[in-house]
């Protein structure tokens, strides 16, 4: 079925004068006519009939036109998307960590923004999932474009460039034994009950590795997901825990001690697909990245 066609329809159904919708399309009147004609022959129904010197629609021509001017404006949609993708606008979809939901990756955006005011661009984030798995596989089904989150092992489809590092400390809630400590080795908390992660997370290898180094294991009371409920469970007294240094730790009622032996930095990183093709905003935008990371 012949597009210029569905155009020309559509054109004729509104304006019902043969003549005036071939001007209007600047096509000669027998050029419109075979055009109708064809697209009637191809369906087997007729669109129009004559009424004066007039054309109006049939009850199926009326039927056609509601569902062609509906798949014409989809269309249109699509191809104005894609223009503007290609001319280096369009959309970027990111998924992030709800710990770099607050700073980094909004401060990224902000500054990005700010050095390219005439593009076009629509950020759509994406943090209901905290966890780097469900951001990675996210990647992999094309459902973000670029994933804020930790480095997972045994992934050769994904490019994992670091951009930020927090250390962990451990947290306390307030009038906790451990609370007028600055400092602390790890070996020192393990007496406490803690508040640990799920074995779902990233960060629960590199805890479980840490207190090997010291030789013990912490009784955990609670295991969860994600970094804020830790600090949930602990700032409501149910036990201590290793945490990342969040920003938001200093809006809630914990101590934040810093962990002298053994230490350890989380990494963060820019995830993304390894060779696809992939719009020119978002290539922009992670080149932007590369160039104002921290680490």
């Amino acid at each position: 079925m012949n597009l210029y066609h569905l155009r020309y329809f559509v054109t004729l159904a509104h304006l019902e004068h043969y003549t005036r919708a071939a001007e209007l399309l600047s096509i000669t009147q027998p050029s419109l006519s075979h055009a109708i004609s064809s697209l009637e022959s191809e369906l087997g129904v007729k669109l129009f009939e004559k009424e004066g010197r007039n054309v109006v629609l049939t009850k199926c021509g009326q039927a056609f036109l509601e569902d062609v001017e509906q798949s014409l404006s989809i269309l249109d949609s699509s191809v104005n998307k894609l223009q503007m993708t290609g001319s280096g606008e369009g959309q970027i979809d990111i998924a992030m960590l709800r710990t770099l939901s607050t700073q980094l990756v909004p401060g990224l955006v902000r500054d990005y923004l700010k050095e390219h005011p005439k593009q076009n661009i629509d950020f759509r984030f994406h943090n209901s999932t905290g966890l780097t798995p469900d951001m990675i596989e996210g990647l992999k089904n094309r459902k973000y474009d670029i994933a804020f989150c930790s480095k997972m092992e045994n992934e050769p489809s994904i490019e994992f460039v670091p951009v930020a590092k927090q250390e962990l400390v451990l947290i306390v809630p307030n009038g906790h034994p451990l609370c007028t400590r600055d400092e602390i080795d790890l070996a020192d908390t393990l007496p406490y009950p803690h508040i640990g992660f799920s074995r779902r997370s990233g960060l629960r290898p590199i805890i479980d590795r840490l207190f090997k180094e010291c030789k013990g294991q912490p009784q955990y009371t609670y295991e969860v997901e994600e970094d804020q409920a830790v600090a949930g469970l602990v700032s409501a007294g149910f036990g201590i825990a290793v945490v990342p240094h969040m920003a938001l730790l200093a809006y809630m009622p914990v101590q934040i001690i810093r962990i002298v032996n053994p230490t350890w930095e989380r990494m963060f990183y820019m995830c993304t697909l390894k060779d696809v093709y992939q719009a020119p905003a978002i290539n922009d935008f992670k080149d932007f990245v590369r160039r104002h990371a921290t680490v």
